[in-house]
């Protein structure tokens, strides 16, 4: 029997501390990574982090959700190959997943959705069923909640007043065909980039414009860059908070139940951030030196629709074509 000396009861006392938890150290099961490519300021974020709260809570710190902003964990693509690699857990996307599930082009489909209202029918009734089971299925990444995005509009240093005033205008679009297809039919010269390597590149005129939803020009500090916004609302959409299927099955039934809640009540929250958010960017902006342009949206809509239809796939054209018809 080894003899209690002070030297043996220090080791013992040490290696006692050693193994218990840190004070305030957490007890996480699964870590998840979440990562996106808004800043800080943006609803999106914001939403995140209730989200990572309350799975915490919810979870009774079994499960741990670390929030990523400004595409510090990688770009949107980078991080939905990773999700379905294994080397990603999480990620807010949306029709960047047609790439893998042709229906999530439905998504954003431009000039398709006339009111916040109509698009929340569609996303959260039997089309938005259909699409989450195809992205599940095809792109190995699981829907769990969705966020409202603001109409997107095209920024520039002339007025866009119609598609004739396009002639050829540098583009920067996601990399998206429906996107790519449709701002070519409608004349101007589209640029698939990353979001990160916007700013700089309307600086140094590698891309002359931009479109996206006034929450990102904002928060991406294009004012800076460009002095007009060309209210084209060429696209009313959503986008999905999403987790990877691998990263899922290694949840618990119940923290899964868990996580869904968590997702369900980061909807909520984030609407209200929208809603609220969308009242005073315009005001921001103006204040910002930018100036708002009553775009001619019923000529852009007329032309749109054509090259929508001739670049959609014939699995969605159907769907498509009942969404057009339901704006006359």
């Amino acid at each position: 029997m080894m003899k209690l000396n002070r030297r043996n009861f220090t080791a013992l006392a040490a290696a006692a501390f050693l193994s218990l938890p840190a004070l305030g150290a957490s007890a996480a099961e699964v870590t998840l990574k979440l990562g996106h490519l808004a800043n800080e300021q943006n609803s999106w974020h914001k939403a995140a982090l209730k989200f990572a709260e309350d799975v915490a809570s919810l979870t009774e710190g079994r499960v741990e959700v670390q929030v990523f902003p400004n595409e510090s964990l990688g770009k949107e693509i980078d991080l939905i190959n990773g999700m379905q690699l294994g080397t990603a857990d999480m990620t807010i996307t949306g029709e960047s997943l047609q790439n893998w599930a042709p229906m999530a082009a439905l998504l954003a489909v431009p000039y398709a959705y006339s009111s916040l209202e109509q698009m929340d029918e569609v996303a959260s009734g039997d089309i938005g069923k259909q699409i989450e089971a195809e992205i599940i299925a095809r792109a190995q990444i699981r829907p769990i909640a969705y966020f409202a995005r603001g109409p997107r509009n095209l920024t520039s240093n002339k007025e866009i007043m119609t598609p004739d005033d396009l002639g050829g205008l540098k583009l920067r679009v996601p990399n998206v065909p429906l996107f790519v297809n449709t701002w070519q039919t409608l004349g101007a010269a589209p640029t698939p980039m990353a979001f990160s390597e916007v700013f700089t590149s309307l600086q140094n005129g590698t891309i002359d414009a931009q479109e996206n939803p006034l929450a990102l020009i904002e928060s991406a500090n294009f004012n800076e860059v460009q002095k007009f916004v060309n209210k084209t609302e060429h696209v009313r959409s959503w986008i999905y908070l999403t987790i990877s299927e691998l990263s899922w099955g290694k949840l618990s039934e119940a923290d899964q139940q868990a996580v869904l809640q968590a997702a369900q009540n980061a909807q909520a929250y984030e609407r209200e951030l929208f809603l609220a958010d969308e009242e005073r960017l315009v005001t921001a902006l103006q204040e910002k030196g930018m100036t708002f342009v009553d775009s001619d949206k019923a000529a852009f809509a007329a032309k749109a629709k054509d090259a929508v239809l001739a670049n959609v796939s014939d699995d969605i054209k159907p769907v498509v074509e009942q969404l057009f018809a339901n704006q006359n």
